[in-house]
């Protein structure tokens, strides 16, 4: 008898604009892959630049985007693909699609106030929309809706970077990986 094969995962990163979602997948991706758990980053800024060479950010392309990330990660993890998402997705609602679609999901909330955001600002993207240059950054122009009842939670201006990586690690490893 042919075992059948288990969907990949996906977690999605969350949180606003600099507060740590990309450094915190691929740390949480590095520690995977020591594990032989192998995954597929799915990062908004390299997607947007195939997918949205020119963005507008509108309401409609946000809605299209997010769209075609959660379509993304379904193939992936329909496939077997274990998936990092990370990328604001500011409405609960693009965050809802993905967990109706997705057989194993995990929402990661990363934490961090628009002050540290601001600080760390590697795209000075909050410099811009301070200067009026964008319209619709999410926590500026943009209303960002924090996930009601994220699987985890952390705060990066409180925790390190590896201190939030092992508490990641340690719901997937109890409630992800033991499923596998």
């Amino acid at each position: 008898m042919t075992a059948v094969k288990q969907p990949g995962f996906a977690i999605w990163f969350t949180g606003l604009p600099s507060s740590g979602k990309s450094t915190l997948a691929r740390l949480v991706g590095q520690r995977l892959a020591a594990e032989g758990i192998p995954t597929q980053l799915l990062d908004s800024d390299a997607l947007r630049r195939k997918l949205t060479p020119q963005p507008t950010y509108s309401d409609a392309e946000r809605d299209w985007f997010y769209e075609m990330v959660v379509f993304l990660a379904e193939l992936l993890t329909g496939n077997g693909v274990n998936v990092m998402i990370a990328a604001t997705a500011p409405r609960q609602a693009y965050r809802d699609a993905a967990r109706e679609r997705l057989a194993r999901f995990v929402e990661v909330y990363v934490i961090c106030p628009i002050e540290v955001c601001r600080a760390r600002d590697p795209k000075g993207l909050w410099q811009k929309a301070e200067a009026g240059e964008i319209t619709t950054l999410p926590g500026v122009g943009t209303a960002y809706e924090p996930p009601p009842a994220p699987e985890v939670a952390v705060d990066t201006a409180e925790e390190s970077p590896e201190a939030s990586t092992s508490k990641i690690w340690r719901y997937l490893d109890e409630r992800v990986l033991s499923d596998a």
